[in-house]
């Protein structure tokens, strides 16, 4: 029986692992390699890794912790492929197919691909021809408009698009994309739960998996987009940065709450 994932979200903002509220408040969490060792440790399924900087400053300015202070995402990303045993997608600035491959270089196993994709299509059906579909994971950030429909937004969430993500999606899919990370802006950082309204216009709209995103206080939402969506995975973020053992322990919750989820186990490196 195929099993559902449980996904931290790490973002990397100019050299810092940062905290994301709404994608506009941004908090300083620390070293961006540090935390991935210890998500591997915690028995995560897979990872997901975006470079959400403002600009190509990629300097933590923290010399005097001891820590290599590397100068561009590619060199961080090596340095994470080196203590991380899951699976890997990275993403964000991807505008090529040279940067596509550039990543898969350095380690990661997939890439997501955001605004160029919408911008450019058919980009994600050179993308997945050129790497495998399953390489290619679309971000899909959504959020409530005026009308009371969800829109989607490009460009770091300042872009409001005239697709729908129901639409979008099965666009993605029918470009070749393998899988579908949607991610709420109104809920991000809220802690009031994923928006289950979006993630059902989505997961009912193709056939590839979905990721859900936005909005994780605790362990039950992970459970309620499992009940009440078709969702193939549960992704958060600030979540697992404030609670020793996160990832294990909500993956304990889940399996001892008989979802269909890997049996937790703590992974000595």
């Amino acid at each position: 029986m195929k099993k559902n994932r449980l996904i931290p979200v790490l973002l990397l903002r100019n050299g810092w692992l940062v905290q994301s509220k709404g994608f506009s408040r941004y908090q300083n969490l620390g070293n961006p390699v540090q935390a991935v060792k210890r998500l591997s440790e915690w028995a995560s399924d897979e990872l997901i890794y975006l470079d959400i900087s403002n600009g190509e400053t990629y300097d933590m300015r923290r010399d005097d912790q001891g820590y290599a202070n590397r100068q561009s995402f590619l060199e961080i990303i090596e340095d994470v492929s080196k203590v991380t045993f899951m699976p890997m997608t990275v993403g964000g600035r991807i505008r090529t197919l040279q940067e596509i491959e550039a990543r898969l270089a350095v380690g990661a196993d997939k890439v997501c691909l955001n605004t160029v994709a919408l911008q450019k299509p058919e980009f994600i059906y050179e993308a997945a021809r050129e790497f495998g579909s399953q390489c290619i994971v679309i971000s899909v950030d959504a959020k409530l408009s005026e009308s009371g429909d969800h829109r989607v937004f490009s460009n770091g969430g300042t872009v409001e698009t005239p697709y729908r993500p129901g639409d979008w999606a099965k666009i993605v899919e029918d470009n070749g994309a393998g899988e579908i990370l949607i991610n709420s802006i109104d809920r991000d950082g809220a802690g009031t739960g994923y928006d289950i309204a979006l993630l059902n216009e989505v997961a009912d709209s193709v056939k590839i998996p979905v990721i859900a995103c936005g909005g994780v206080q605790d362990w039950e939402h992970f459970s309620e987009a499992f009940e009440k969506t078709k969702v193939d995975a549960v992704a958060a973020a600030n979540i697992f940065h404030y609670i020793d053992q996160s990832v294990f322990l909500a993956k304990k919750y889940l399996y001892d709450n008989n979802y269909s989820v890997r049996k937790p186990d703590l992974i000595q490196i």
